[in-house]
């Protein structure tokens, strides 16, 4: 077979810089690379010699889509560090701003990243001359989402009153009573956006992963719980580095993650489904099972399905918080400083995110240590690449390299956070 070699130099609808090489000899797959060369972005090292009450507001400028994750990380890793629980309806406010970013993050990924790749379009704006009221029902869904963090977080973009201890000011009921309205409309949009995704053609293709993700005793994890897997891990924040390990490779300028003993693993939407379906809402389940989602899903290209469900499943739980919620005595508890190191996992829409922290005695951060969804996924999209791509080889060229960007793409990823994704080169050998 002669070499042949194919590249992209901008792959779109993606967040950020980089590139991949897949190498096919005597008709198989011999390797493929996942390279990451945007230049790192330090906010670890900006951390240091910061006070502690400025952490939420930096870690926030890490990511203009998930910036909630990254406040709520960082919170809840300087509460843990001081000894500090937030309970009751500042715990729920929590939850309704991560409902908020869910929704919002999920379905521009759906309708504008993803959904373009299933439909045979280049991108959401050729959609749109033949799905015009598509679109239109994906932007309404996701404005529901921003309504939600500008009231929350004092804006859509990079939230400003998130603080450690709880808000800078919390709601009124009747501030409320709106968004209410909003979401009983975005609960059947989101229905009706998992009917419809639904009905995509999926390749037929599965893993055996390794799932990883946040489980709650009660909840559907957004922002507590334990990290476990579905090979036995079940552990603390705390005892997160004791389990999983960073490695710098030469073809990227972000860290590699895998578990400790060697071996990739998978967070984000599938791993949170597989690992919680049980905690989902009745009606979520049951449109779940309408979508043709069992109690797991192992076939990446329908992580736009399980999109949808946790779409749903935000609308409904949002609308359960704001149906009971009690205005706070006060919008955070009080906090003091004191040498101490912390830990936190939260559930950012694209997966497990990581927060460290070590204080000194004034509450000056002395070291910081940050490991996002999309740095912890990168092995497991290479061996997606290298395991799938050998059933796609009979294609042309061009469709073939459409189906390498779509199974980047199934992971939503977020390569600035990680630091991004841009030229594509086959070596047919």
């Amino acid at each position: 077979m002669a070499r042949k070699t194919i590249k992209v130099d901008y792959l779109a609808r993606v967040e950020g810089e980089g590139a991949f090489k897949v190498v096919v000899r005597s008709g198989a797959v011999e390797s493929a690379e996942l390279n990451i060369f945007e230049p790192p972005r330090f906010f670890e090292g900006f951390l240091r010699g910061r006070a502690f009450t400025e952490a939420p507001d930096i870690t926030a400028r890490i990511c203009g889509i998930c910036p909630v994750a990254y406040q709520m990380s960082a919170v809840h890793a300087m509460e843990n560090a001081l000894g500090v629980a937030v309970t009751g309806s500042l715990r729920d406010l929590r939850r309704l701003i991560y409902c908020g970013e869910w929704i919002e993050s999920h379905t521009l990924h759906i309708y504008m990243l993803h959904a373009p790749d299933f439909l045979g379009y280049a991108g959401a704006v050729d959609m749109a001359h033949d799905h015009g009221d598509i679109v239109r029902r994906g932007l309404a869904l996701k404005k529901a989402g921003n309504e939600l963090l500008a009231l929350l977080g004092g804006r859509e973009i990079h939230p400003i009153n998130v603080r450690v201890g709880g808000f800078y000011r919390t709601p009124r009921r009747r501030e409320m009573a709106p968004l209410a309205e909003r979401l009983k409309w975005a609960r059947d949009a989101a229905i009706d956006t998992a009917r419809w995704v639904a009905g995509f053609d999926f390749p037929e293709r599965e893993r055996d992963y390794t799932f990883v993700a946040l489980r709650h005793p009660h909840e559907y994890p957004f922002n507590e719980g334990h990290i476990v897997s579905n090979h036995g891990l079940d552990v603390t924040a705390a005892e997160y580095d004791e389990h999983f390990e960073e490695s710098q490779v030469e073809r990227s300028t972000a860290l590699h993650s895998r578990l400790k003993g060697g071996g990739s693993y998978l967070v984000g939407p599938l791993a949170r489904y597989s690992l919680n379906f049980e905690r989902l809402s009745p009606l979520t389940k049951e449109v779940a099972r309408e979508a043709g989602l069992g109690p797991a899903c192992t076939n990446p290209y329908r992580s736009i399905v399980v999109r949808a469900i946790e779409v749903l499943y935000a609308c409904e739980e949002a609308l359960r918080i704001i149906e009971r919620y009690e205005e706070p005595d006060a919008p955070a508890v009080p906090i003091e400083p004191q040498a101490a190191i912390g830990f936190a996992a939260t559930e950012a829409p694209r997966g497990l995110l990581y927060h460290r922290y070590r204080l000194e005695p004034e509450g000056t951060i002395a070291e910081a240590r940050i490991v996002p969804p999309t740095s912890q996924n990168q092995a497991s999209i290479e061996e997606d690449l290298a395991s799938f791509v050998g059933g796609f080889l009979d294609l042309p060229d061009d469709a073939l390299r459409h189906r390498c960007e779509q199974t980047v793409r199934n992971y939503d990823p977020c390569i600035s956070c990680s630091t991004h994704f841009l030229r594509l080169e086959i070596d047919r050998g």
